[in-house]
C-alpha cells in the first residue's frame, strides 16, 4: 500500500504542477466548475492572464481590469466508481478497475488539497460501497485504503439504479466524476438527470480487447458478469466486424449525449499513461470556466 501511494502523491503533484504552470492568478484549481463563481474586478497586474480581463470594465476608460473569482465554501466532489465484473479486463495491474481506482485516489488527493469535501459510490448492479463526504488527508487516505482492498458481493453491472441512487442521494450540487466502461443500457434518462443537476464528469475505460481481439481462433471466452463460459471464433470476420461496431457505436453515443448536454467526457486505453489525458481534461475546464465568467 505505501508503494501504491507514492505513486499516487507523483501522480498527483505532476498534474497540479501542469496546471499551476498554465493557469495563472487564482485559477489553480484542479475542480474549477461548480466550485468557483465570480467575486470582484481588480487593475491588472503583470503576469496575469489576459483571458480574465473584464473587457466591460476596461472599455469604461479607467485603466485595465481583470476579474477575481472565489472557491465556494464546501464544494463536494463525488467518485462514482463501476466495480463490475467487465472492469476486470485489461494486462495484469492494468485492467480498467486498476485504473479506475488510481484515478480516484490520484483526484481524491488534489480535492482534499483544495479542502474539498470528497465522498466516494463504488456500485455494480446495486450499491457497493459508499463513503461519506468529509475533508482533509486522513479521509483521502482513508478512501484510498478501503477502495483498494474492497471486494464485491456482486458481478453485474446496472448503472441506471447506481445514478438512480446518486440523484436521490446528493442532493447540493456537486462535482460528480462518474468512471465506467458504460457496457450497459438504459440508463440515458438518469444521466440527463444528473448532467442536468450536477457539475458531471465522465471518464470512459475501455480496453483494447473490446474492440480488437487476439486472432485465436475458436476460444472459450469467459463471461466474468454472468459466469458463463461461450465458445467464440475470435478469427471470424463477422464477429470481429461486430466487436468494432459494437465499440464504436457506444462510444459514439456516449461522446454525443456529453457534447449535447455540456458534460466533460474524456476516454482512456488502459495501455496508455491517465495523467496527460486527465491534465488536458482539466485544462479544459479551466478554459472554459474563464470563457464563460
Amino acid at each position: 500500500m505505501r508503494e501504491l501511494l507514492n505513486k499516487l502523491r507523483r501522480y498527483e503533484i505532476e498534474i497540479r504542477k501542469a496546471i499551476t504552470s498554465q493557469m495563472q492568478g487564482n485559477f489553480h484549481s484542479i475542480f474549477k466548475g461548480s466550485g468557483i463563481e465570480f467575486d470582484d474586478v481588480r487593475s491588472y497586474q503583470y503576469g496575469d492572464d489576459i483571458r480574465t480581463i473584464d473587457w466591460n470594465v476596461t472599455a469604461k476608460g479607467h485603466g485595465t481590469f481583470v476579474k477575481t473569482f472565489k472557491e465556494e465554501k464546501e464544494q463536494t466532489v463525488f467518485f462514482m466508481l463501476d466495480l463490475s465484473g467487465s472492469q476486470e479486463i485489461g494486462i495484469t495491474g492494468r485492467q480498467k478497475i486498476d485504473i479506475g481506482k488510481e484515478i480516484c485516489g490520484v483526484l481524491t488527493l488534489s480535492a482534499v488539497k483544495e479542502a474539498s469535501y470528497v465522498g466516494l459510490i463504488g456500485f455494480t448492479d446495486q450499491k457497493e460501497l459508499y463513503i461519506k463526504p468529509a475533508k482533509g488527508s486522513k479521509h483521502a487516505y482513508s478512501i484510498i485504503t478501503r477502495l483498494f482492498n474492497f471486494q464485491t458481493s456482486s458481478r453485474k453491472t446496472n448503472i441506471n439504479r447506481a445514478l438512480s441512487y446518486a440523484l436521490n442521494l446528493v442532493k447540493r450540487r456537486s462535482v460528480i466524476i462518474l468512471i465506467s466502461d458504460f457496457i450497459d443500457n438504459d440508463y440515458w434518462k438518469n444521466l440527463k438527470a444528473l448532467a442536468k443537476r450536477h457539475d458531471l464528469v465522465i471518464i470512459h475505460l475501455f480496453d483494447n480487447r473490446e474492440s480488437n481481439l487476439p486472432r485465436l481462433g475458436i476460444v472459450p471466452l469467459h463471461d466474468k458478469e454472468s459466469g458463463k463460459t461461450h465458445w467464440i471464433n475470435t478469427s471470424s470476420p463477422a464477429f470481429r466486424q461486430k466487436l468494432l461496431k459494437t465499440f464504436d457505436h457506444n462510444q459514439t453515443e456516449l461522446r454525443q449525449f456529453c457534447k449535447k448536454h455540456q458534460v466533460n467526457y474524456l476516454s482512456i486505453n488502459t495501455r496508455e499513461s491517465y495523467v496527460p489525458m486527465l491534465i488536458r481534461l482539466f485544462k479544459l475546464r479551466n478554459k472554459a470556466r474563464i470563457k464563460s465568467a
